[in-house]
């Protein structure tokens, strides 16, 4: 038996079936096999790819069997899943391996599961015009041919209109690169991209932002030694930005409202020169040591980790912040590229939970900003009701802060991650 395709099998069960994160399930499955590099790579693709499409391979099993799919072993499931993808969406897998060695991994369940993933994976192979998408402008056509949920289709369609809304469906159906953020306090962009390049890791900077390297094949991060050294960050361009748009200056005393797992912390600074303060601040105990964790290996000494919910900051450190940011927790919708998962596991339900909460943060990082002081609202959303609607609404209930700047990234145009900023000034 496979010990990748059933890897692969295990963990695409384990998101499906018992709510893992696909991220966490992979690097924990990859700790555990301790693959090669080429079985690392097709073992991420297999787990990705079947995950990312979602309920459009389970359309296509559902073309070849006579039951709902509910009544299927959820184990036989994830092998269907796995099989299928190999067979209609990765051209250099032969057919013959992805059935074989589906029904190996469907023996150890039962010879009749076997039999039955046998059948129904060489029935596809037979007939694969039997599961042809359909290519019609409705918001189930799109839904099925572009891998995404229908209701974000429709929502997306009403916001953005069709072609836009397949144009954002592509960008997050593309294979996401590793960007990294240079840690100006170490080391150079220029001497950065020449260690990338050393290692044979294909890199650029990007035109987005001064401290960002784009890079193509870098392989597992556990073994990426200039990250373990504190040279550079994992973060995308887009959120990058968020930082530069903050200004903070040496001496500034800052806080981060909704910190882990640090990356914009760090940022804020590198920029300050490692001089001033940071209070970063989130609700979880654990990722209070995801945030001191990298403020360690990035060198940085100003950051002061805080377990506090952000909606409590306003009354603990009232009118005492130079620079405020709420990077709001969001649906995430900007960022569906990087999550495999995301997009199936969103609901209108969530959408309409978090404006009033995000409103609530924002509105108690107000108390705490000084006069003349600024304060950044930030999402990685495409969501409205969570981006401008949240700054609107804040305006016209708190007159003593003017809007600087508003700026929203979106994946089809800006060719990054969909990302919204908001600056604003406390003027009286």
């Amino acid at each position: 038996m496979d010990k990748v395709r059933a890897a692969a099998v295990k963990v695409v069960f384990e998101v499906n079936e018992r709510g893992a994160y696909s991220n966490i399930a992979l690097a924990k499955i990859l700790r555990t096999e301790k693959f090669n590099d080429i079985d690392r790579r097709f073992c991420t693709e297999l787990i990705y790819g079947t995950i990312k499409i979602g309920k459009s391979i389970d359309w296509i099993i559902s073309k070849y069997i006579n039951r709902p799919l509910k009544k299927i072993d959820p184990k036989i499931l994830a092998i269907l899943r796995v099989g299928i993808y190999q067979i209609f969406f990765l051209d250099r897998v032969p057919n013959s391996a992805a059935v074989n060695e589906s029904v190996e991994i469907a023996k150890k369940i039962s010879v009749g599961s076997a039999k039955f993933v046998n059948a129904v994976l060489r029935s596809a192979i037979r007939e694969p015009d039997r599961s042809k998408f359909p290519v019609d402008n409705s918001a189930e056509s799109i839904a099925i041919r572009k891998f995404h949920p229908k209701w974000l289709i429709e929502r997306w369609i009403k916001q953005f209109g069709i072609e836009n809304t397949k144009l954002i469906c592509n960008f997050d159906n593309e294979e996401p690169p590793l960007i990294l953020r240079t840690n100006f306090l170490k080391i150079t962009r220029d001497d950065l991209l020449k260690k990338l390049l050393d290692q044979n890791i294909k890199a650029e900077i990007s035109k987005l932002t001064a401290e960002g390297i784009i890079c193509n094949n870098a392989g597992s991060l556990d073994e990426l030694k200039i990250l373990q050294s504190g040279f550079c960050q994992v973060q995308d361009e887009s959120s990058m930005l968020v930082a530069h748009e903050l200004d903070p200056k040496p001496g500034d005393f800052v806080i981060d409202c909704c910190a882990a797992p640090g990356g914009k912390s760090t940022h804020i600074a590198e920029l300050m020169h490692n001089q001033g303060k940071i209070i970063s601040c989130d609700i979880h105990d654990h990722k209070i040591k995801q945030i001191n964790d990298n403020a360690k290996r990035l060198g940085i000494k100003i950051i002061k980790p805080l377990l506090i919910d952000a909606r409590s900051i306003g009354e603990k450190f009232f009118d005492q912040a130079d620079k405020i940011l709420v990077d709001a927790p969001c649906s995430g919708l900007g960022v569906l590229r990087r999550k495999a998962d995301l997009r199936w596991k969103k609901s209108l339900d969530e959408l309409k939970n978090l404006p009033p909460l995000q409103f609530e943060i924002l509105q108690s990082a107000a108390k705490a900003v000084k006069l003349n002081g600024n304060l950044i609202y930030s999402t990685c959303t495409l969501e409205r009701s969570e981006n401008e609607s949240i700054i609107e609404k804040f305006l016209t209930t708190n007159e003593n802060f003017v809007l600087e700047n508003m700026k929203t990234l979106l994946p089809q145009i800006d060719k990054t991650d969909g990302f919204f900023i908001a600056k604003l000034k406390r003027i009286n």
